[in-house]
């Protein structure tokens, strides 16, 4: 057995950020400041010291920077994150003899011990620094210690903590190095990322006559309007040829008319498969042309990608090894049981051909990717193998490190975080059936207040084509604009089924969660100008969050107790005091509620007493308050306020404009 060199005295424990031993990434997006921590030690009374290391993927040497004892053996030390892609970090922990060397030297000097001896040793690790590395003032600090005449004075020159920055920097004494065990990794995403408003929806509803196929030109006329409602991401579901065979008619009927367009989900048909777009939705060129005029507006289109086919998708005469096959000869369609969708094949990725399978899967992005898109809705990645979404995500994140993958898995709560960790950018969660005070603060703990945060970016969804819960079945306008309200302040991402949510469609298959009328298998015609719309609460509400950037992060959030179980309060923060918000949300769609609040003027940087000016973002009021108790009231109507705590009031202020 070989043993370690024991001269590397310097123990290093307990590194966070990190996870699963660093297997993984954290996350970060650009322009972050990654902080880093680790208990650092060594035996006996000997000083240690550390630095953090880091270095992005295409950089060979490591930039360092020192770490700083915070108390307790714990150190910490930062570096940012300046561009897209995979930076790295470790730590490096030493004996220090130099500062031990002064710490010795100042310990004798105070007990009445002369040190001559002591500070010769001293001059002798200065001039060895001195020999490796020339500075000037260094040199002045040696000449200053030998030509002292009171052993005081050397003593003083020799502690000084100048001295120690310099002997830090010119001669570190970096003998014997302990270093981590593994490096770490961090990618650096985007900030949409971290911060989007996804709007949901079928590019094929939106003709302006009603019954007829929409095209990407139409959507081109629709593009101002998603723009001026503040989202920044456009969503639509799979937009390629859809199978004939065993299509699916209106309200999932598996028998289908004939003008019955099927489910966009059923990919595939004598047009073309993944690489393909629907003859009726327009050209290639059209594509790319919406694409371009969205981003000019600030608006990325999210693209639908769903590892499954029709019984007429080209692969399936192509590459039949890549599906299972009953031993009466018929294709294995796709179950959940008790639902069945016969208009769909899965791909048998235990195949003999699955190294070509992969490749073909991942070239699919790819080809997309050079079309223009950079946001992936990826449909059900926990039904396909983890290992091939590691290796998809990951290589093409090395070539293309503003791409964004959703994964949209509505399953187990590890398996959700697992597809986190092995590389999806955000996650769809379990928002849409929380919805007690209890639920909601125990769930959102749960992902944004934890470490389970450093991977896991949730992305809260009012609604989905597959979802229209009982709640919103039942809720009325009151009850959609608190769910809006609470994905939208919650989470910095957020996203909606867009004109079903806007214009609060209710209608749902007894019994389940689907929309009678889905546009999943039928044409449907939105009346956005209906007055019962929500699009100017949406407006307002993703104004506010551009405007302040504690809502531009979903893990700078805390919960205050209350002595109302239908009122959630809690408030989100930012690295600048004055950018913070206090938020109550009535979880009662019909009553109006009261309570109390305690308002954290110490958390806010105000003192205790006094008066001061409150914004209330959503009405656009103002209001004095004074003290930390206020009393609240949400009207059933107006079920939420989002508090901004401006400043102390000034006497000469007039009261009367804020009232």
């Amino acid at each position: 057995m070989k043993l370690e060199d024991g001269r590397k005295r310097a123990a290093i424990s307990q590194i966070s950020p990190q996870i699963e031993e660093g297997r993984f990434a954290i996350k970060r997006i650009m322009g972050d400041e990654v902080s880093v921590s680790a208990d650092i030690f060594t035996d006996g009374h000997s000083l240690v010291s550390a630095n953090l290391l880091f270095r992005a993927n295409d950089q060979a040497k490591w930039q360092e920077t020192p770490m700083n004892n915070v108390g307790n053996d714990r150190w910490t030390g930062q570096f940012k994150v300046e561009k897209l892609g995979v930076y790295f970090y470790t730590i490096q922990a030493w004996v220090d003899y130099f500062r031990t060397w002064q710490q010795e030297l100042e310990k004798k000097f105070k007990a009445g011990i002369h040190v001559p001896s002591e500070i010769e040793m001293g001059l002798k690790m200065i001039k060895e620094a001195l020999s490796k590395k020339r500075n000037a003032e260094l040199k002045r600090f040696l000449t200053a210690i030998e030509n002292a005449k009171h052993e005081e004075e050397r003593v003083r020159l020799a502690i000084d903590e100048r001295l120690t920055l310099l002997m830090r920097d010119c001669y570190p004494n970096k003998h014997w190095i302990s270093e981590m065990e593994r490096t770490l990794s961090v990618i650096v995403d985007p900030p949409k990322a971290r911060f989007s408003a996804w709007y949901e929806i079928f590019p094929r509803s939106f003709n302006p006559t009603p019954g007829k196929h929409g095209t990407f030109k139409d959507c081109l006329a629709l593009i101002p309007e998603i723009a001026q409602m503040g989202f920044d991401v456009l969503y639509f579901p799979p937009i390629h040829p859809i199978g004939y065979s065993k299509r699916k008619g209106k309200k999932n009927s598996p028998e289908a008319q004939k003008h019955d367009p099927g489910s966009p989900w059923a990919i595939g048909s004598h047009e073309g498969g993944h690489k393909a777009i629907h003859p009726e939705l327009g050209t290639m060129e059209d594509f790319e042309k919406l694409i371009k005029v969205a981003r000019e507006q600030g608006i990325d289109i999210a693209m639908d990608i769903a590892f499954q086919c029709s019984l007429d998708h080209p692969y399936l005469k192509e590459h039949p090894d890549w599906f299972r096959w009953r031993p009466d000869g018929s294709i294995q369609y796709a179950e959940n049981p008790p639902k069945k969708y016969e208009d769909i094949v899965p791909f048998c990725f235990e195949t003999e051909d699955w190294e070509n399978l992969w490749k073909e899967l991942r070239s699919i992005f790819l080809f997309w990717i050079k079309k223009g898109v950079r946001i992936f809705r990826v449909d059900n990645p926990h039904t396909k193998p983890f290992p091939l979404w590691e290796w998809i995500i990951r290589t093409i994140k090395q070539e293309y490190p503003e791409v964004i993958f959703l994964a949209e898995a509505f399953t187990r709560p590890k398996v959700m975080y697992w597809l986190a960790k092995i590389g999806f950018s955000q996650s769809y969660t379990y928002f849409t059936w929380r919805h007690t005070k209890r639920e909601l603060t125990d769930y959102v703990k749960e992902i944004a207040l934890s470490d389970i945060a450093e991977y896991f970016r949730p992305n809260f969804w009012t609604n989905t084509p597959d979802i229209l819960t009982e709640q919103l079945q039942r809720g009325s306008r009151p009850l959609f604009l608190t769910r809006l309200i609470l994905a939208a302040t919650l989470s910095s991402n957020y996203g909606m089924y867009g004109p079903a949510f806007e214009l609060i469609e209710q209608d749902a298959i007894p019994g389940t969660e689907e929309y009678l009328h889905s546009e999943k298998y039928q044409l449907r015609h939105w009346n956005k100008a209906d007055n019962k719309s929500l699009a100017p609460m949406i407006a307002n509400l993703n104004a506010i969050r551009r405007k302040h950037p504690c809502l531009q992060c979903t893990s700078n959030l805390k919960f205050y107790d209350i002595d109302n179980d239908q009122i959630l309060y809690y408030g989100k923060f930012s690295s600048n005091p004055r950018d913070a918000l206090l938020i109550l949300v009535n979880l009662d769609p019909i009553n109006s509620q009261s309570c109390l609040i305690k308002v954290p003027l110490a958390e806010l940087g105000l003192p205790s007493k006094g008066s001061y000016k409150v914004h209330e973002l959503l009405s656009d009021r103002y209001f004095i308050w004074e003290g930390e108790m206020q009393s609240i009231t949400l009207d059933s109507q107006a079920p939420a306020c989002l508090f901004s705590i401006q400043s102390k009031i000034r006497r000469e202020i007039d009261f009367e404009y804020f009232l």
